[in-house]
């Protein structure tokens, strides 16, 4: 919505400052998207005077003009400049407009320099019209009184230094779409009054030669009221001065007086209305009627247009005319040579008119209006203003109004309950206040009960009172203000165990070097089927796309399909993680929460050290590892080979609590998965089960304490020889639980295999060396106690797998 300050100020009394205003419609809703203030790009045009223009030595279609100037306004010192003008009307003795060397020409988007045109400085530009795009007239240069004030600024004089105001309109608010609503809205807030609209209802001095007729279908909502008169004796033509530059400062192009004058209630009073030339309308009646399907029209813009059967029509005894409230027909449009008029005023169901604007794909002033809703009450209203300004700018005679219809009864009345300001935005405003308020925005109080205006179809209820009272009030006078804790001290903890589980696995994983990644839960079928979904119960009935259509029973395969994005733009080395739900079934629990991570390529970028290598298992294990450390996973745990299978089945292991709780997995991605995703190298993976993980025993906010022991710890080393087949995991488990309470680790150190190994030790054999770390409890470990110890490990690892101690 467009409107200039002085359009506005003929609705508004107010001796407000632009900034004022500017500040109170953001601050009333009326969000402002940009002031446009001619000062900015036409301030620095003057008036000037040609003192001499002569020809140009080297150029039969230039003059030379030596200008008379006054660059720092009439009182100043004048000044002579040089300027070579091409306009047919330099002459001497002109006055007209000059743009002095460094002033921006909005016509021609470039900004002046002194300049050598054939031989001759020229130092500045006499201009055009168009140039300063106040128009399209560049036949010459303007040409003004001789008595034009020398020095002024030409936007002063021509009274074009008139700021235009463009403000967003929120769909709710179909009244800020007139002038006149804006300025109600700056009334109430105090900015000025609101000045009272004139309706003198205008005498017909015959009966109306046309009628509407409005068809059943259309008279109980798509058109209740349909109003319109004849205007005979009309002398159309270019419109006044005044109203030319009002419709040109909002953007709109001035065409004659008859659809300017439409278009300035449109604007003003948020009433479109619409002109038929009585000359081409066949019949002695307008038909209002819903389409049957395939008319076609000839629009006002141009194009020809199809109806759809149900959208509403105006028909003569030809056929279509206009389609009704979106934009008349061209073969009942008003030209020059009009002399009869019938001036139609209706109002149209916003939702058909929506409907119909959308199918046609036409936007139009008139529909963007009607399908927010205009004011029914002010359809009469409305023509009788518009038969009044164009009896006064296009003279004739008016017949009577022909109506049919009724007003559509908008009456609603809500209870007003000052209180509520308090309890529903918490602002404290008399009720004397609140009372003025609804009264100056249009609202009618009787008692406790408050009647909305016509113009208001958003006031739906209690609610909506409180609200206009609290925006004309101002919401930014709202004091931000704590809420009463309901009990008194230090809240408790907001997020659950497994809520913080989850922050920790992810800032984990993100410190580790892995970027996250959030998907859709949804998958394709083949990729749920590789990772052991994809049946009936996991599919969607109403799928995003077909590569959206089941539940994900992992999250890998979302991990995977990022990494080959990534790769096929270059970035060969990844680390992404995720985490989120994964789903095992179609009912409400059958979920859980995994946290995985992926990697791909190598474990580093190059050096001159070497140390760049593929990515393998141990970095997965790692990772998983340190993930289940910091959610608070136990730090003994086992390791076997029960794996998924769209993991390596010999590079591959689980981490468990026992040999059924699974904590994790990680290891090489199977060769057939990175195949079917289009991965390049080595891509190893690792999934966290967050929620397996046992809850502590005993909850506390704060970190235990720190143990530490002050007897020294024996270290102890052992080889065995051992079948090629076995692995150390096995031994290394077997070692473990030798003595749960005194042994603190066991690590792999060394691993002898090959032919060597097997020259040694014999054919099928290898040696396998680790260390094992004994922390005593309570006293110094003797020579004796180390030796027990040892044997038992043994023992151990000789049960479990077979295996003897290296000689």
């Amino acid at each position: 919505m467009k409107f200039t300050l002085s359009w506005l100020k003929e609705h508004l009394e107010t001796d407000a400052t632009l900034d004022d205003i500017v500040e109170a419609l953001t601050d009333l809703g009326l969000e402002v998207e940009d002031v446009m203030d001619p000062a900015a790009s036409l301030g620095g045009f003057r008036i000037a005077r040609i003192l001499e223009s002569s020809p140009h030595p080297d150029a039969d279609r230039l003059r030379l003009c030596r200008v008379e100037t006054f660059p720092d306004g009439p009182g100043g010192k004048a000044e002579e400049v040089q300027v070579v003008c091409g306009a047919p009307n330099a002459r001497t003795g002109l006055v007209g407009v000059f743009a002095p060397v460094g002033t921006f020409i909005p016509g021609t988007g470039v900004d002046l320099k002194p300049g050598v045109i054939r031989g001759q400085a020229s130092n500045g530009m006499m201009c055009s019209e168009r140039e300063l795009e106040i128009s399209d007239e560049h036949d010459g240069i303007i040409d003004l009184p001789a008595e034009a004030p020398l020095g002024v600024r030409y936007i002063d004089y021509a009274n074009l230094n008139d700021p235009m105001i463009y403000i967003k309109i929120t769909p709710n608010r179909p009244d800020a779409l007139g002038i006149h609503g804006i300025a109600r809205d700056l009334a109430a807030r105090g900015l000025g009054t609101l000045k009272p609209i004139d309706v003198t209802p205008v005498v017909g001095t015959f009966p109306s030669p046309l009628r509407p007729e409005i068809d059943p279908a259309l008279a109980a909502k798509g058109c209740p009221i349909f109003a319109g008169r004849v205007i005979r004796g009309v002398k159309n033509g270019p419109s006044p001065k005044w109203l030319q530059q009002r419709l040109r400062a909002i953007g709109l192009r001035p065409i004659s007086k008859l659809v300017d004058i439409t278009n300035f209630f449109t604007f003003a009073y948020n009433r479109p209305l619409h002109v038929f030339d009585v000359a081409k309308v066949a019949g002695d009646a307008l038909r209002i009627h819903p389409a049957q399907g395939g008319e076609e029209i000839l629009a006002l813009d141009g194009k020809t247009y199809a109806l759809h059967a149900g959208m509403m029509a105006i028909s003569d005894a030809n056929g279509v005319e206009s389609i009704a409230g979106i934009m008349g027909g061209e073969a009942t449009g008003c030209t020059d040579d009009t002399t009869e008029v019938f001036v139609e005023s209706a109002y149209w169901d916003p939702i058909t008119v929506a409907t119909a604007g959308r199918a046609l794909k036409i936007n139009s002033d008139a529909r963007y209006r009607f399908e927010r809703g205009v004011d029914p009450e002010f359809t009469i209203p409305g023509l009788e203003l518009a038969t009044r300004m164009i009896l006064d700018l296009c003279g004739g005679e008016a017949s009577a109004l022909a109506v049919d219809g009724t007003v559509p009864d908008t009456t609603r009345a809500y209870r007003f309950d000052a209180a509520k300001v308090a309890s529903l935005v918490g602002m404290d405003i008399p009720e004397a206040t609140q009372r003025a308020t609804l009264t100056a925005l249009g609202f009618v109080l009787n008692g406790d009960m408050a009647t909305a205006p016509s113009w208001r179809p958003d006031v739906l209820g209690e609610a909506d009172l409180v609200e206009e009272v609290a925006r004309i009030a101002s919401l930014s006078k709202l004091e931000g203000k704590p809420m009463t804790r309901v009990t008194a001290g230090v809240p408790a903890p907001i997020l659950t165990p497994f809520q913080m589980r989850e922050r920790l696995a992810r800032r984990t994983m993100a410190s580790l070097g892995y970027h996250e990644c959030v998907h859709y839960s949804f998958i394709d079928k083949p990729s749920a089927v590789m990772f052991g979904g994809g049946d009936d119960a996991l599919s969607l009935q109403n799928p995003i796309s077909s590569e959206l259509s089941h539940m994900r029973p992992d999250l890998l395969p979302g991990l995977l399909q990022a990494a080959a994005r990534n790769q096929a733009r270059g970035y060969m080395d990844v680390a992404l993680f995720e985490l989120g739900p994964v789903f095992h079934g179609g009912e409400p629990g059958e979920q859980a929460i995994h946290a995985t991570g992926l990697l791909v390529g190598a474990n580093a970028a190059r050096d001159s050290h070497g140390s760049r290598r593929a990515v393998d298992l141990f970095d997965a294990k790692a990772d998983a590892e340190a993930v289940l450390a910091a959610i608070g996973a136990p730090a003994r745990m086992q390791s076997d080979r029960t794996i998924p299978g769209w993991f390596h089945p010999g590079r591959a292991g689980r981490l468990t609590l026992g040999p059924k709780l699974a904590l994790a997995v990680f290891g090489e991605v199977h060769p057939r998965v990175l195949k079917a995703y289009g991965l390049k190298g080595t891509a190893v993976a690792f999934t966290v089960f967050p929620e397996a993980v046992p809850l502590p025993r005993k909850a506390t906010s704060t970190r235990p304490a720190l143990a530490l022991n002050d007897l020294q710890a024996a270290e102890r080393d052992f080889a065995f020889v051992l079948d090629a087949q076995t692995e150390a995991m096995s031994v290394v488990n077997a070692a473990q639980g030798a003595d749960k309470a005194l042994i603190e680790s066991v690590t792999v150190f060394d691993e002898f295999t090959g032919d060597r190994a097997e020259a040694q030790m014999g054919a099928g054999k290898k040696s396998l060396a680790i260390t094992v770390r004994l922390q005593p409890q309570d006293r110094t470990l003797t020579e004796k106690d180390i030796e027990a110890v040892s044997a038992k490990i043994v023992d151990k690892v000789n049960k479990a797998t077979g295996g003897t101690l290296r000689g």
